[in-house]
């Protein structure tokens, strides 16, 4: 690996633990909403959102409209008002991931110029990194609903890379998503650490990680 200045993270389940924020967003969710429902049913409705949402990669509209036809109402509640709901309350249920904190602390130390680069809309995102506290730790934060372009376009990377003042050659990213992640990644040019969450690996995909790992903390090991 050649010597690197720069660190770009992903977010939600990277730095941010999607499974257990969306999994206690939807436990409050069949709470308030479906509160007629006996202990087991509501259980039973969590873990069909979770399938259902896909671990985020649904289209929150359709996502939503689904939930409103499909969920067992006592009244049924529109999507509009499902997607006001999660608006108002999701990222209040954020969690940070195992060893974020120690990881990030570790590379600012070693004196590592350190970014962000995340897919959603700007107000959520946002609301996520203020409530983890991750602010601080960033040069440059691009979110794609502000930016305009998504993940995996090289374009988004490139664009954070302009903003942190470093190269490809000189930046290590670090993500959970093969494709969103490590194939944008390293079609800007960037070599990649892959973190193993929720996604296999797509042997069809034409670019690799330059290395995997578990849990965050393995990253010390590898800068």
């Amino acid at each position: 690996m050649k010597e690197k200045q720069a660190l770009l993270f992903d977010l939600d389940n990277t730095l941010m633990d999607r499974d257990h924020t969306f999994r206690s967003f939807s436990t409050q969710f069949v709470k308030d909403l479906l509160g007629h429902l006996s202990a087991e049913e509501a259980h039973r409705v969590v873990e069909d959102m979770i399938v259902r949402d896909a671990d985020g990669y649904r289209d929150k509209d359709g996502f939503f409209a689904e939930l409103s036809e499909v969920l067992p109402w006592k009244t049924q509640v529109v999507a509009a008002d499902i997607r006001a709901y999660y608006d108002e309350t999701y990222t209040s249920h954020g969690a940070l991931m195992k060893y974020a904190v120690e990881t990030l602390d570790y590379c600012r130390d070693r004196g590592y110029i350190l970014g962000l680069v995340t897919n959603g809309k700007k107000h959520l995102q946002n609301g996520k990194i203020d409530l983890l506290g991750l602010r601080g730790y960033f040069k440059a934060i691009v979110i794609s609903g502000e930016a305009g372009i998504s993940k995996p376009d090289p374009d988004i990377y490139r664009l954070a890379l302009e903003r942190l003042g470093t190269s490809a050659e000189h930046t290590l990213f670090i993500g959970d998503h093969p494709v969103n992640d490590i194939w944008g990644a390293g079609k800007a040019g960037m070599e990649t650490v892959w973190l193993k969450r929720n996604h296999p690996w797509d042997n069809n995909l034409d670019v690799h990680p330059w290395k995997t790992i578990d849990e965050l903390d393995e990253l010390k090991n590898l800068i």
